[in-house]
């Protein structure tokens, strides 16, 4: 007994450096795993490895990587380098726009700040769908990564080489057996990337590699900056990861990657906050429309020396000099419109490093509408929740849960709708909200009536479920408006069934205090409650009058009362103290 709890204690005490973590990336909370051996030291290797479709990271750590006599954290206690495992959205990965790679990003900034790697020596495979997005990366980030090794994957529709992108050291491994992504397909994609590289088009071919009989590594080198291009072919295997005493593919990986680095001696920078693309809307009368002041926060570092100034621009125009953290400033007084904010890093040996992002300040004087045309997304600006997760935009890729759903059905009421949910049935536990700042979008109204028209329906509830639309300050997170609509549409549960048009709805509200205000629509109070909303706008109808309108050095004679600030009464009139009032008639007065 006394041994067996021995034992037991001493996995626990293996496993330490392992860690389950998260990090939001694009407003969507995404989660991977992480091992750092002990003693790991600083300015040490990442790999990060994406498994494959339907997979997660549990599996491809724990049982695709998994040897009884090898293990990928035994490569990595012996190399002392940091490996990641990342999940993808419902186990898939976008394999064609850029969330997963910013994903990617974020791993390498936060591996970068948790455990000091080198930024010069990171390195990115995947098995599968995870080589596809391997591929993928190698046209978006290759200025980030230093060597690529996709496995059993490759880009079904044909490999592409960016012109920008530098020549890259790939290892793609491959069974000849493989039955979801052919072995022949390897060759075409890694031919592009041997043009692209201008890696010697003759290949020199290492038989029985690793006394693996019939392995065979194919070596294309050569190439610009040191890249060269080898293929491992490993005989009669299937879609799977190698485990073989002679060819592991974890080891195989390590042992390729470890030969090449960026070689940065430029600094980097990043700004934090705003995300691009982010829009403040403010409502308020033309001419008179004034933004908040934005703080603008950046991160800088340097591989081989120290920071000595971050320049903050909007546009041309320089706002701020930092030098030393936090590097911060702040953009006052800014006009409607597209504004280009750049920070601009140099480092001691005069180097430079650039960030921008796109901030849009809308100021619409009448109706701004939110349309939806994007299915798998969660637009930009909005927020949902389904008691479970929230999700905000803009995030694609999205294949269940609160979404937008593109509608096929025919007739159908509209294409595009904004699907949310409630899981558990309490109440305001499920919902959509635009403006708040997790969505990349804030909304400001200056006092005045508005309008909010929007068409709903349910997705699945064939008895139907009340929707309720809610006007909040965000200031005290208090409801200022509300309208509650029980829709007479079920769609029933599938994007291609037909359906009729929605009743236009329509919901006019008074904003008295200028602020910050979030749109919000909540699930009925009980579970698996849902709703639909489609076609939505707000329309600024009028704006409130305020302040004195007539000064007069006399008093009405209407009906010969007039009213204090405090809404006293007062008849004698010629008696009256030099203020405002009020007259009979609702006007602001003035008696001098």
């Amino acid at each position: 007994m006394k041994k067996n709890i021995l034992l037991l204690l001493l996995l626990i005490a293996g496993m330490t450096s392992v860690k389950a973590d998260n990090i939001t990336v694009d407003g969507v909370n995404r989660t991977y795993n992480v091992y750092a051996p002990n003693n790991l030291g600083e300015n040490r290797p990442l790999l990060i490895f994406c498994h494959g479709y339907g997979q997660d990271a549990n599996w491809m750590q724990y049982t695709e990587f998994k040897n009884d006599n090898v293990s990928m954290e035994a490569v990595c206690d012996t190399a002392k380098f940091v490996v990641v495992f990342p999940n993808g959205i419902n186990k898939a990965w976008d394999i064609s726009g850029n969330s997963d790679i910013n994903f990617i990003k974020a791993i390498i900034d936060k591996m970068a700040t948790q455990h000091k790697i080198d930024r010069n020596r990171v390195y990115l495979g995947g098995f599968s769908m995870g080589g596809m997005l391997t591929y993928h990366a190698m046209n978006k980030i290759s200025d980030l990564i230093a060597a690529f090794a996709p496995c059993s994957g490759y880009p079904m529709g044909g490999a592409t080489a960016d012109a920008n992108a530098r020549a890259i050291p790939i290892l793609h491994i491959h069974g000849t057996a493989d039955e979801t992504c052919a072995f022949s397909g390897a060759q075409p994609a890694l031919n592009v990337w041997i043009a692209h590289n201008g890696c010697s088009t003759t290949e020199r071919v290492v038989n029985n590699y690793n006394g693996f009989n019939g392995c065979k590594m194919h070596i294309w080198g050569g190439g610009k900056d040191g890249s060269e291009v080898r293929l491992l072919e490993l005989p009669n295997k299937g879609h799977w990861i190698s485990k073989e005493t002679q060819v592991y593919t974890g080891k195989e990986i390590w042992n390729f990657c470890k030969n090449f680095s960026l070689y940065k001696t430029a600094p980097s920078v990043k700004i934090t906050s705003p995300s691009d693309e982010a829009k403040y809307v403010s409502y308020g009368i033309k001419e008179s429309v004034k933004f908040p002041d934005i703080t603008i926060t950046a991160t800088a570092e340097d591989p081989n020396g120290t920071i000595e100034k971050v320049e903050f621009y909007d546009g041309s125009t320089l706002i701020a000099t930092c030098t030393q953290e936090p590097y911060q400033a702040t953009l006052s007084g800014a006009k409607s419109g597209k504004h280009k904010l750049q920070v601009v890093a140099t480092d001691n040996d005069g180097e430079t490093a650039r960030a921008s992002v796109i901030l849009t300040l809308q100021s619409p004087t009448m109706a701004y509408s939110l349309t939806f045309t994007e299915g798998g997304a969660i637009p930009a600006g909005w927020t949902l929740y389904d008691n479970s997760e929230k999700r905000s935009g803009y995030s694609s890729g999205y294949t269940s849960g609160c979404r937008v759903l593109q509608l096929t059905g025919s007739p159908r009421g509209f294409s595009y709708g904004l699907y949310f949910r409630n899981i558990n049935g309490s109440a305001h536990q499920g919902w959509a909200k635009y403006g708040l700042p997790e969505g990349g979008h804030k909304l400001s109204m200056a006092p005045g009536h508005y309008k909010i028209k929007y068409k709903a329906c349910n997705w699945n509830m064939a008895n139907f479920g009340a929707i309720e639309l809610n006007i909040e300050n965000l200031k005290d997170n208090s409801s200022v408006a509300k309208q509650t609509y029980t829709p007479n549409i079920n769609i029933g549960n599938s994007t291609t069934n037909s359906f009729g048009t929605p009743t236009q709805q329509v919901f006019e509200f008074d904003i008295t205090e200028q602020g910050d205000y979030a749109i919000a629509f909540y699930c009925a109070a009980s579970g698996w409650s849902d709703g639909i909303i489609g076609q939505f706008s707000i329309e600024n109808v009028s704006y409130a009058v305020t302040g004195i309108t007539s000064t007069t050095a006399y008093l009405p004679e209407d009906d010969g009362f007039v009213y204090n600030l405090q809404g006293q009464r007062f008849s004698n009139l010629a008696t009256l103290k030099p203020g405002i009032y009020i007259s009979s008639n609702g006007k602001k007065i003035y008696k001098e």
